[in-house]
């Protein structure tokens, strides 16, 4: 198979240990640029600026977050078309998902510049930082087409087994970013939006670097016929990718009931939680892309019929969760006042900020293990179940928000940050054991 990466082959441990650590790697830098972002902003323009700019964070994880899931839907299926070796078939799902996601991305942009002034307002957004968020807003929204762009093609290179390219994008992205950042809002002076105009034009660079790396890719020269593709091709991807997409727009919907909520009690407590989620993010990373990881390996073994190698591979992604745990838990857990000093500046948002850090801290093993098994239910093309944990993640938040915010007010956040991990992971090890046990039959069956 003439393909950037084979992940049926080989050991398990180090085959997907040589996949995580570029990805990691990846993603890393870009929660460097988007902490850098957070920091500038919140030194250089003060905590109502940083509060505008945390404000807009869960409306862009809702659209983004769509985007996002789309391409990862359709990269599984990329991925099982690469283990199956079936070239023609790679082609066309390839070609499929570049016409399907531009198509939505234009949609998204003109829906979402259109809507932002509506949902800012539902959001209780103050009026105080309504402007801040609405200059960042746009701007971000209007770039909509390059961030689907990078999303893609990274995932149609990780489907494939490379996430070198991906790292080095974001290694040269990360810092101009950082670099744009400083001059537009220390030199120039130009206030939230020249921090937006720094994270889409650096944006637009590491997509065309993937770009680049496809096109010279030996496993990946389109042409018009494979554009011609098949309608049930289209409509595989679709159903693979629109639930995994769903799945993170109802989660993110839930994080901006929780938004709304915290934004009711004022300012402070908007920046306090725009913190809050800058570290959970951060720190969410090691198993986070282990996830990405296990979701890359189980497509193509899945569709190479290696069941015994997604199983051993999960394990492995088991483990890096149980390692980020004991690291990234325990600075969460021992440096919470640390932490929140770093990007704010008054003493109650960083009380606030340092309650949040300490209890999610402590269960972060939850959401370590919530990842690695909802990407194997992902990669194995069963996305439905990881949709309704994600509907079980809002529900549990908003629910938890409703009961307790009036109890005990801004634990309350930290406290559905954890019942949602809880629910969202008891929902997908069923799953995973329901699903391990039937490609287990399946694989038997097939050999006698």
């Amino acid at each position: 198979m003439t393909q950037t990466g084979n992940l049926t082959t080989g050991k398990v441990p180090d085959v997907l240990l040589r996949f995580f650590f570029p990805m990691l790697f990846t993603n890393l830098l870009q929660q460097i640029y988007t902490f850098a972002d957070t920091v500038i902003v919140g030194k250089g323009l003060g905590d109502d600026a940083l509060a505008a700019v945390g404000n807009m964070s869960v409306l862009i994880l809702l659209i983004v977050g769509f985007l996002q899931g789309i391409a990862n839907g359709f990269s599984v299926i990329i991925g099982q078309c690469c283990g199956s070796e079936n070239r023609t078939e790679l082609h066309q799902s390839v070609a499929a998902s570049i016409k399907l996601s531009g198509l939505l991305s234009i949609l998204l942009t003109v829906l979402s510049v259109t809507m932002l002034p509506a949902a800012l307002r539902a959001m209780q957004t103050s009026e105080q930082i309504l402007q801040d968020s609405l200059q960042y807003g746009y701007i971000l929204f209007g770039g909509l087409v390059i961030t689907m762009a990078y999303h893609l093609c990274s995932c149609i290179l990780r489907a494939l087994g490379d996430s070198r390219t991906p790292f080095l994008a974001i290694v040269i992205s990360s810092a101009l970013n950082i670099l744009l950042d400083s001059l537009f809002i220390f030199v120039l002076k130009t206030g939230v939006e020249g921090a937006a105009v720094a994270t889409v034009f650096s944006q637009a660079v590491s997509t065309l670097i993937c770009i680049l790396r496809i096109r010279q890719s030996g496993s990946l020269r389109l042409t018009s016929d494979d554009f011609k593709g098949r309608l049930s091709l289209s409509l595989a991807l679709i159903k693979n990718g629109v639930p995994m997409a769903c799945m993170n727009s109802v989660t993110a919907a839930g994080c901006i009931i929780v938004q709304s909520y915290v934004n009711a009690l004022g300012v402070v407590y908007t920046s306090a939680y725009s913190v809050c989620t800058k570290y959970v993010n951060l720190f969410m990373l090691p198993s986070l892309t282990a996830g990405f990881a296990v979701s890359a390996f189980t497509s193509q073994n899945y569709g190479a019929r290696k069941y015994a190698r997604i199983r051993e591979g999960v394990r492995v992604g088991l483990v890096i969760g149980l390692v980020s745990y004991v690291l990234c838990g325990a600075i969460m857990v021992c440096m919470p006042e640390t932490l929140a000093s770093i990007m704010l500046n008054g003493a109650q948002p960083i009380a606030l900020a340092s309650g949040f850090l300490r209890i999610c801290g402590s269960m972060f093993f939850v959401l370590n293990f919530l990842f690695i098994f909802r990407s194997a239910v992902q990669g194995m093309g069963k996305p439905l179940i990881p949709m309704c944990s994600g509907i079980l993640e809002m529900l549990l938040r908003v629910l938890i928000i409703v009961l307790f915010l009036p109890r005990i007010s801004f634990q309350a956040t930290a406290c559905a940050e954890v019942a949602a991990w809880a629910g969202a992971l008891a929902l997908n090890i069923a799953a995973y054991s329901s699903i391990g046990l039937f490609t287990q039959k399946q694989h038997i069956q097939r050999i006698h």
